[in-house]
């Protein structure tokens, strides 16, 4: 009795596991389509000219006349050094010439007596040689002397500091009363004209960035301010700070209020590739890799399938490798689900 007690328990409950209802799913078919994502980069506004102005010469300065931010002219004076110094050697250099014109003046008169004195033959050939030499002596030490001043008239020009170009005075590196060396930046001159939108792409975002084809740019406080540029220069390294790549953009033109400084938005298209495109519900892990559930159209099981993600999108998942056309993706429900499982297909979904 208790035998046959136990098998109809056994009966009912094998009756209760088949009764049991199958898990509802949502599914798609993967197709495999042509994927060309814009990709959004924000950056600066840049010239495409800036020029670290210093001094020819060490000194002192004296004054700083201009400040970041302010605009400049070609030829205007920025900063000096105090000129003590080369002044100095310019008032040396000035009566070092007039000393040399006294003796060129002597030594002329000397030789014009010798001159006349030889042909009246009142004089030796040696004396007239001799006028002569110490003639051409005198004449080369004026040269010399006037080289030494034009030397030093350069000197003192060296301790103003001036405007390249028109522009707009980006950095400060020195202050009025430092001891400065020669060659060493004290101001940073963004030049009037052409200018870039400067971004830091990370490497995977540029090698599938199509560079071929014009970005519109715009200002991020005001969308409505926007330009078309191109890509004019990439970088050869890598920031490892950041690892990014500096790429900047020509911009065909300049509308008023896209500012040096000011903070834009480059929107690029990328590559065409083909790729599946999947809701972000089908998205599973199988080892911390991204894997999806694949429904065995023949009986309704599921299978986990490691997969390729390229890219995540708002709302999608673009996946490269590990799918077919025409399997049967899980989008909903993938944590009900275990190797081998029957479901049932509630909905047909679409990414």
């Amino acid at each position: 009795m208790c035998v046959a007690f136990l098998g109809l328990l056994a009966g009912c409950k094998q009756d209760a596991i088949a009764q049991r209802p199958l898990t509802r799913v949502k599914a798609t078919t993967a197709e495999l389509v042509d994927f060309a994502p814009a990709i959004t980069l924000t950056g600066i506004i840049a010239a495409q000219v800036e020029t670290e102005l210093s001094f020819r010469i060490s000194g002192k300065i004296s004054e700083r006349l201009v400040n970041v931010g302010d605009p400049v002219v070609r030829d205007q004076v920025l900063a000096r050094l105090d000129p003590v110094e080369q002044q100095a050697e310019l008032d040396s250099a000035k009566a070092g010439v007039q000393s040399a014109q006294a003796q060129l003046q002597q030594a002329t008169a000397s030789f014009d007596r010798q001159k006349n004195l030889l042909a009246t033959g009142n004089t030796t050939r040696r004396d007239h040689d001799q006028a002569e030499a110490a003639l051409r002596s005198a004449q080369a030490q004026l040269d010399q002397a006037r080289a030494q001043l034009a030397s030093a008239e350069d000197q003192l020009s060296y301790t103003v500091l001036r405007a390249d170009a028109d522009g707009i005075v980006t950095a400060r590196s020195a202050e009025a009363g430092q001891v400065v060396a020669q060659a060493q930046s004290i101001f940073t001159v963004a030049r009037n004209g052409a200018r870039d939108a400067v971004f830091n792409v990370h490497e995977w975002a540029l090698a599938n960035l199509a560079t071929d084809k014009g970005l519109p740019i715009s200002l991020v406080s005001n969308p409505a301010v926007s330009t078309i540029g191109d890509v004019r220069e990439i970088s050869p390294a890598i920031n490892p700070s950041t690892m990014t790549i500096t790429v900047k953009i020509g911009l065909r033109e300049t509308p008023p209020g896209m500012n040096l400084g000011a903070i834009a938005n480059g929107v690029g298209a990328m590559k065409l590739r083909k790729v599946f495109l999947l809701p972000w519900g089908a998205l599973f892990e199988i080892d911390g890799a991204p894997a999806v559930w694949l429904v065995d159209p023949s009986n309704n099981t599921v299978s986990l399938k490691p997969i390729t993600v390229d890219r995540y999108i708002r709302g999608v998942i673009a996946v490269t490798d590990g799918l077919e056309n025409g399997q049967r993706v899980v989008t909903a429900g993938v944590q009900l689900l275990r190797p081998g499982q029957k479901v049932e297909i509630a909905a047909e979904t679409k990414p």
